[in-house]
């Protein structure tokens, strides 16, 4: 039932659209019968005008900085809970109770184990392949080795298949890093947490014990949180897509990876390293300030500002105590990240910056709390994807579930030649 209506003038003609209101947000015109009765499309290239679909996982406010799942702010989130528990709440409406926890975390800790003849795949790859492209192969993969979690029409299938891709990204992850550095496989522990086992997997040897440092564990389940969905961004509006052509999940999510890769979306936090490191040292950060104020210059500060966030992006703002934290714990001594410190400092004192809202954003601190942790450059990707993939597997149950859901089919606003006769070789 529509809330209201709005009225499209056409060539002199009136039509009648429905307005709907969602629980928050911005009202939405409702065009699926446009094309029928007017014989026109509506024209936005990105779709940044366009309200795909209907959910009620995620909501943003870009205008005010504010992420909410299932209407709980992610600061909130990130604070008090864990990456389990927001798991649990983007999958199932709710967030658990105590003994519900410790099922859901019991059931993904289950499924954290890689076929063993799904490892030989990695030897596949050359010694220097990107984390990213193994993950892409690893994720399809999967489909082959699990069946009996394939039918997008069995509510438990499903369920199954979202539990596998959950408590399986880490390991692969893992294993992705494992591979690239020529060290053997490290096994899941199951009496660690999501995140710890995850370091330990991806940092420990099999002939060391491995101690999992508690303040990089937390902040290490704090980037988890902070990236678990994020609306429908490139990537999730590609697993949406791959979805509503039936395509088994495990496919949908590698859709999703590939998406990721892209340096415009997952990238952004490793791109904000890069430009760090040709900073290079606090003292030549004036230099840099000042050709990022130049417009004629092309280099541009990466980690400040976002699309989405035309405030403090309320991710980062978490994401920049557990900077500290963690650069404090490790002691660390890196110009880089030095650099970074001061560099956050003085963008968020500079009118320029304040002026125009380029504060610091989640890839900025992101970056550099990976980098503190020893990942390479080459793994911030496939961290954000391990994090996405409960947002992805959340938002392709949802658009399974939903009536109203067709196969994607967007059209377009053709500039091409019109019809015209083929000629023949010879007279050519």
């Amino acid at each position: 039932m529509a809330d209201s209506n709005a009225t499209l003038t056409l060539d002199g003609g009136d039509q009648q659209f429905p307005v709907h209101s969602g629980s928050v947000g911005p009202d939405v015109i409702d065009i699926r019968s446009l094309y029928a009765k007017t014989g026109a499309f509506t024209y936005d290239p990105g779709f940044t005008s366009t309200a795909s679909c209907e959910s009620k996982l995620t909501y943003i406010d870009g205008d005010q900085g504010v992420l909410l799942h299932r209407g709980y702010p992610i600061d909130q989130l990130a604070e008090q809970s864990s990456f389990m528990e927001v798991a649990y709440l983007l999958l199932n409406k709710e967030l658990p109770d105590s003994a519900t926890l410790d099922k859901f975390t019991h059931t993904i800790t289950r499924h954290t184990m890689l076929h063993e003849q799904l490892l030989q795949f990695y030897r596949g790859f050359r010694r220097d392949a990107h984390p990213m492209a193994i993950m892409c192969g690893v994720v399809g993969a999967l489909s082959a080795f699990y069946h009996d979690s394939t039918d997008i029409a069995d509510p438990h299938q499903r369920m199954v298949a979202s539990h596998r891709l959950i408590a399986k990204m880490p390991t692969i992850a893992a294993n992705a890093y494992k591979y690239s550095v020529g060290q053997p496989f490290v096994y899941p522990d199951n009496s660690l947490s999501y995140a710890g086992n995850f370091l330990k997997m991806t940092f420990g040897v099999p002939a060391e014990d491995y101690e999992v440092d508690p303040v990089v564990e937390s902040a290490m389940d704090k980037i988890f949180i902070l990236h678990a969905d994020h609306e429908q961004n490139a990537s999730t509006s590609t697993v949406r897509l791959a979805g509503s052509s039936g395509a088994n999940p495990f496919a949908c999510i590698a859709a999703g990876i590939a998406c990721l890769w892209g340096p415009a979306h997952g990238g952004a936090n490793e791109a904000a390293l890069n430009m760090l490191r040709e900073i290079g040292t606090p003292d030549r950060i004036p230099e840099y300030i000042a050709r990022a104020k130049d417009k004629n210059d092309p280099f541009r500060l990466m980690g400040f500002g976002h699309r989405v966030y035309k405030n403090f992006d309320p991710r980062a703002k978490v994401l920049s105590k557990a900077a500290t934290d963690v650069l404090d714990k490790l002691g660390i001594s890196d110009p880089v990240l030095d650099t970074a410190r001061e560099l956050e400092q003085i963008a968020l004192k500079d009118d320029y910056f304040v002026e125009k809202k380029l504060y610091p954003n989640v890839d900025f601190y992101s970056g550099v709390i990976l980098s503190a942790i020893g990942f390479p450059t080459s793994m911030f990707t496939a961290l954000f994807a391990l994090a996405r993939t409960v947002g992805w597997v959340a938002q392709w149950n949802e658009m399974i579930t939903d009536p109203d859901q067709k196969i994607g089919r967007p059209r377009q606003l053709y500039t091409g030649p019109t019809q015209r006769d083929y000629i023949p070789l010879d007279r050519r």
